[in-house]
């Protein structure tokens, strides 16, 4: 049991410290080189796929090998194969050997056709975001404990990784939506006060004015706003 914590412990610390040495790097390409540590500290593996699902269209894919990626592309297409399995049952999901597992038959076949005889599928969620780890073998066998090896520790990894970017970017869209709608509500009330000087009229009556002009025009009451702030009031129709 020692010796299992020590090398999780050393797993652990070889992926915070490469994450660390790329705080500065592009998300995927952190991912990427998380992927790249998998087959490394698999013993018997000849390379990993991580795939990541957050809710959108596309399912952005790492490989360390191209044949490996074409194996991912080739399910995303049929809707088939361990890793859609793995999204859908929430469970990891074995293939111990693909020479006799006649479950995915298109997954089954391009496997065969670059050499795969076994893969591992590991699904692992966190805030709205999915992430699947696969590790491969040439031989058959030999992933049955890899939901409790160093795939799966990494895996982990990768996910809180990708579910705080996704925190980090949700927090920044929010920022700027923000400052839109006070820059929006600056111009508004701009133009409010040259309604109300132009017309004679208090704000309420002001705010209707631009309401109701934007309604007929179809154009949003921010850009109406702009446009009376830049006309200074010009051509506006009587309260």
């Amino acid at each position: 049991m020692e010796a299992i914590a020590q090398t999780q412990a050393g797993v652990l610390s070889a992926g915070a410290e490469l994450l660390g040495d790329m705080a500065d790097t592009p998300w995927g390409q952190r991912i990427a080189r998380l992927t790249e540590l998998i087959p490394r500290l698999v013993p018997g593996t000849c390379g990993a796929t991580t795939t990541v699902w957050d809710g959108t269209t596309e399912s952005p894919t790492t490989a360390t090998h191209p044949d490996l990626a074409e194996l991912v592309t080739v399910q995303l297409r049929a809707a088939e194969g361990p890793i859609p399995t793995a999204v859908g049952t929430r469970a990891p999901v074995h293939a111990d050997d693909l020479l006799t597992d006649e479950r995915w038959p298109r997954y089954r076949a391009s496997a065969l056709g670059t050499g795969i005889r076994a893969s591992a599928t590991l699904p692992f969620h966190r805030a709205g975001v999915t992430v699947t780890v696969t590790v491969y073998r040439l031989r058959p066998g030999g992933l049955e404990h890899a939901a409790e090896g160093p795939s799966a520790l990494l895996g982990k990894l990768l996910t809180d990784t990708v579910a705080r970017e996704h925190r980090y970017r949700r927090a920044l869209a929010t920022v700027d939506q923000l400052d839109a709608a006070l820059h929006s509500r600056a111009v508004i009330d701009q133009a409010c006060g040259i309604v109300m000087h132009v017309l004679g009229c208090d704000t309420d009556t002001a705010f209707g004015v631009l309401r109701r002009i934007s309604q007929h025009t179809n154009r949003k009451l921010a850009d109406l706003a702009r446009t009376v702030v830049d006309n200074r009031g010009q051509d506006l129709p009587p309260c």
